[in-house]
Formats: C-alpha cells, sequence, structure tokens
C-alpha cells in the first residue's frame, strides 16, 4: 500500500465534487496508488446563488477559498473548472495540471414536458431564456434579439428545478457538465459555432498546487492530456491579452488539424448587436502566440474600447 497521501481541495456542488472525484480516481490509478482524500471547500459563489457574479466581485468567486486551503496547507491541490480560474495565477500556486477535455459546447434545455426543438429558430420571438452568463446572452440575442434573457443562479439542478416549475422557456447551461451528471436527456439542443461559442477554458479541469511542491507537480504531470494543455493555453492568453474578464463575452473555439492549432475568438457587446471575430493559425505548441495573434485583431477591430465599456476596470 502506497504512503503517499493526497488531499484535494474542491467545491461541494454535485458536479465540483464529480469532477474532484474523477481527478481523484485517475491518481488512483497511477502505479504508486496513492491515497486521496477530498477536502469539502464553501466559496462565495456557492454562498451567494441569487446576485449576478459581477456584482459581488465575480472573479475568483469559485476559486479563492479553494486556493487558499492549498496554499494554507490544508490541501495538496485545488480542481476548478478551467472556465472559472483567472488567467493570473495566485502567488505561490501553479496550474499543474489540465486533463482529457470533455464535450465543449452549450446546450438549451427545455422544460421536462416541453417539444423538442431542432434550432434556436423554433424557439418564441419572446422566449425567457435563463443564464447568468453575459458572453451566453449577448450571443443569445445576437442571433435572436427579440429573446428575454434573464439571470439564474444556483447548480444544475437548482437551475433545471427553475426550469420545470415554469421560471423559463429554456436555460443554457454548459454540455460537459450535463454529461458529467448524466443528464444527457435533459439536452434538448446543442450550440455549435458559429451560433455560440463557448467561455474559454469550458469542458476541461485546472488542477493547482503550490508552486513548491515538485512531487505533486510530477505525479500531475502523469494525467495532463497534452492537446487539451496547449489549446486552453491559447485561449487563455487570448483572455490574458484581451484583458476582457471571466464575464465579459468572450466566446472561444479551438480545433487541432495535423499538429496545427486553429483559434477563433469572438467578442460582443453585452447587447449582442456588435459582434468582432477573429482567428489565427500556427504549429500546436505555439499556443501562447496564437493567443496573443487572435486578440491583436479583436484589439485592431475595437475589442479594446469594447471591453472599456464592458469592464472599466479589468481584474485580468
Amino acid at each position: 500500500m502506497s504512503s503517499r497521501q493526497i488531499r484535494i481541495a474542491t467545491r461541494t456542488s454535485s458536479l465540483a465534487l464529480w469532477q474532484a472525484e474523477y481527478v481523484a480516481d485517475r491518481l488512483r490509478q497511477l502505479p504508486i496508488e496513492p491515497a486521496v482524500e477530498l477536502i469539502h471547500v464553501q466559496t462565495s459563489g456557492d454562498g451567494d446563488r441569487t446576485s449576478p457574479l459581477r456584482e459581488f466581485g465575480g472573479t475568483g468567486a469559485f476559486t479563492r477559498e479553494v486556493q487558499r486551503a492549498v496554499m494554507d496547507g490544508y490541501a495538496d491541490l485545488a480542481v476548478h473548472s478551467l472556465k472559472d480560474l483567472p488567467t493570473e495565477s495566485v502567488d505561490g500556486l501553479c496550474l499543474a495540471c489540465v486533463p482529457d477535455r470533455a464535450p465543449q459546447l452549450d446546450a438549451i434545455l427545455l422544460p421536462s414536458k416541453a417539444t423538442t426543438v431542432d434550432t434556436l429558430a423554433d424557439l418564441p420571438d419572446s422566449a425567457r431564456i435563463g443564464t447568468g452568463s453575459p458572453r451566453r446572452q449577448a450571443q443569445l440575442l445576437n442571433q435572436r434579439p427579440s429573446f428575454e434573457v434573464a439571470e439564474i443562479r444556483g447548480n444544475v439542478e437548482t437551475r433545471i428545478r427553475k426550469l420545470d416549475d415554469g421560471d423559463f422557456d429554456a436555460i443554457v447551461l454548459a454540455e460537459a457538465g450535463l454529461r458529467r451528471l448524466g443528464l444527457d436527456d435533459r439536452i434538448s439542443l446543442l450550440l455549435s459555432p458559429p451560433v455560440m461559442l463557448p467561455a474559454v477554458g469550458q469542458g476541461a479541469l485546472g488542477i493547482e498546487c503550490r508552486q513548491d511542491d515538485t512531487s505533486t507537480r510530477e505525479l500531475l504531470s502523469s494525467i495532463t492530456d497534452q492537446p487539451t494543455l496547449l489549446s486552453v493555453t491559447a485561449e487563455r492568453c487570448l483572455l490574458k491579452e484581451l484583458r476582457a474578464g471571466c464575464h465579459a463575452p468572450l466566446g472561444v473555439w479551438t480545433e487541432i488539424n495535423d499538429q496545427q492549432l486553429t483559434l477563433t475568438g469572438v467578442l460582443l457587446s453585452l447587447d449582442g448587436t456588435t459582434r468582432l471575430e477573429a482567428s489565427a493559425s500556427g504549429e500546436l505548441t505555439d499556443g501562447e502566440q496564437i493567443g496573443r495573434n487572435v486578440a491583436e485583431q479583436l484589439i485592431a477591430a475595437g475589442g479594446d474600447k469594447l471591453v472599456e465599456t464592458i469592464i472599466p476596470s479589468s481584474p485580468y
């Protein structure tokens, strides 16, 4: 039996626990067979489930307390949904691992007894659609300006309950979370590019540990998926260069073909009336430069001014 103990800090939602258990299982399958324990952490994002994230310090709202558990030595590593993790690292921590990526798309969910739809055009003009994401809201309004987009908070199960209770005609959630929780049957429509581009890092997990914890970093390198790591590196570099923040209407799509990586980014106004798009390609290992290239194109098209109107003082 291995003498190595690994403590994983995680949020307590069902999805966060699934993700932490997934990482725990991957670690347990390594040759040294470490003993793995989950450390449950309550975050500010979990504590306030009614206010829009951008109104109570949304940046890091789902990561700060989990990171603190690692920094203070209560845990050895933290598992995050990578789309929640700020691009600026916390002093003393490093992004040590990005495992294989789940599906990246967003999904439309309808009330349990509703008729299925094949496209967004099948929804009524005045449909009330629940999503707390400015990225999703802006892209929906860009496609259908007559939609009524409304804030919705809470974990996956809470949002689905609100949908079935009649609060919304539809809601938007990440495909990855639904499939991880075995809720595939609730997916009514997948929103593929160019209709909707996912968030930076969507579908991927980000695992942090202490910068000076060499043994844990080496252990985590064993479960890193290189294509996923290179893809999200490009995406996160674009986000960082734009200084757009976690909650700006920025969508990305990354494709890998024959060792070539192509990154497409869209940046929108909050009301969806302005939509800027840019793409760049290059060698798979040049993700940071590709991300910078896309950012430069968006900035040249007025993206910096657009970001200023959305986030006057970006934390990124």
